[in-house]
Parts: C-alpha cells; sequence; structure tokens
C-alpha cells in the first residue's frame, strides 16, 4: 500500500384412531381419519416443510460465502495471511464497553459490520500507534467498501487517549472495556500480548482471524487482501450500516 507513513496519524406421523374392541373388522383394520383429520395432517406436514425451506434460504447466503472462502479454492492457491480462529468465538453476551463519554452499552452492538479491532492501554505507546495508523489505512485502502468495516481500538484501563492523536481518530471506534472480560474473548498468539494483534470479527459478532503480531506498512498488503477476500465472499448478505 503506498503513502503508508506512520507520521501521518494524528490519532411423526399419521393418527390412529380409537376402535371399539367388540367389533370383528376392527380388531383387523384400523378406522380411517375422519375428513377434517385427512385435510389437516397434509397442510401440518406442508407447514413444516414450508418453515424448513424458509429458515435454509435464510441462512443460505452466509453459509455460501463462508464455503466458498474457506472451502472451495484451490489448494494452496489463496494462502492466509491472517490466522483463522478456529472455531469461531461470539462476543460474549454480558461483555460491556463504555464510550469515552461515559455510555455503557453491550460490545454486541457492534455487530452487523466488521470490526477491525485493536487492544491498547489509554495512554497509548509506540505499538499502539502503529496499529491504530494500519486500522486507518487498511479500511481507508478498501475504497468503496471500507463502509463495511469499522474500525475500533478497546482500551482496557482508565487512562485518556493522548491529545495529539485525536484528531486522527475521528473516525474510530474508541471505547473502554474490562481487561479480564476482553481476555475471555480474544487472546494473543503464543509468547505475545493482546495489545500486539490487529483482530477481525464478522458482521455476526464472532471473532474470526487474528493477524500476526507488530503488522508493519510491508506486511499490511496481505492483510488487506485478506480483508478484501472476505467482503468479495460475503456481499450477498452482508451491507453497510447496521439498519
Amino acid at each position: 500500500m503506498s503513502g503508508f507513513k506512520s507520521s501521518d496519524l494524528s490519532l411423526d406421523g399419521g393418527q390412529k384412531l380409537p376402535v371399539e374392541v367388540d367389533d370383528p373388522v376392527a380388531l383387523t383394520v384400523h378406522s380411517l381419519p375422519v375428513a377434517g383429520d385427512a385435510a389437516r395432517l397434509p397442510q401440518s406436514r406442508k407447514g413444516r416443510w414450508q418453515l424448513w425451506l424458509m429458515l435454509l434460504i435464510s441462512i443460505a447466503p452466509v453459509a455460501a460465502s463462508y464455503f466458498m472462502y474457506y472451502v472451495a479454492r484451490p489448494h494452496g492457491a489463496l494462502l492466509n495471511f491472517g490466522e483463522l480462529i478456529e472455531p469461531v468465538r461470539p462476543i460474549p453476551a454480558g461483555l460491556q464497553v463504555t464510550t469515552l463519554d461515559g455510555k455503557v452499552e453491550p460490545l454486541g452492538n457492534l455487530k452487523r459490520q466488521w470490526l477491525l479491532v485493536s487492544v491498547a492501554d489509554g495512554a497509548c505507546d509506540d505499538t499502539c500507534r502503529s496499529n491504530l495508523y494500519l486500522q486507518r489505512q487498511l479500511r481507508e485502502s478498501l475504497g468503496k467498501e471500507r463502509d463495511r468495516v469499522d474500525w475500533v481500538w478497546l482500551i482496557p484501563d482508565n487512562g485518556a487517549p493522548p491529545t495529539e492523536i485525536r484528531a486522527g481518530l475521528a473516525d474510530a471506534m474508541v471505547l473502554r472495556v474490562d481487561r479480564s472480560a476482553l481476555q475471555a474473548w480474544l487472546t494473543p498468539q503464543a509468547g505475545q500480548r493482546l495489545e500486539d494483534h490487529l483482530y477481525l470479527v464478522d458482521p455476526m459478532g464472532n471473532w474470526m482471524m487474528r493477524f500476526p503480531a507488530h503488522l508493519t506498512v510491508d506486511m499490511a498488503e496481505k492483510a488487506k487482501r485478506d480483508l478484501s477476500r472476505l467482503l468479495r465472499a460475503s456481499a450477498s448478505w452482508d451491507q453497510p450500516g447496521r439498519d
């Protein structure tokens, strides 16, 4: 990605009716259903099939996009740069975040968008600033698809973001979160810190990819390819925004 400069960041069944046992015919032949029952049973079966058909139609696009990305591709032709998280990890139902102006809400409110996430204390060290810069550049490099991706900085302490980077965070979601609660969801690679990675969450709220620690400008193009492929694969069911 040309133009990357770190200094740019200012940051069953049928019914049997009862029979009379003293009827010799009834001992060998089941009574037939009355007309009303005979009419209801096929309708009931038809209704169940219609329900299953509706469910299949609703999930088919999502299933198809993931199949195309994870399975139906030539062996070795498309290697992920980011590490796929298997199984995916949904956002915990009770995980709360707080905006910088004090509003508390579930992190699950951020579903229905792809989320490119970084984690860093409010003081924001050099790794933090580099990740924030790369988050912004990766999102912008997606062109018209950028509106399907939200850039999120999760702050697991009470520190305030430095004044000099706040202007560069205009398009970011900056949220405070309890560190222990966050660590029950996101995890780094062995030997790395939570703060060393960028994390990707799909529009259903599943953490599904982790990019290598200490991402650099030279590595960012590979991360962009992963993002672009995922956006193309999900284009039939994922639209920009949360409405």
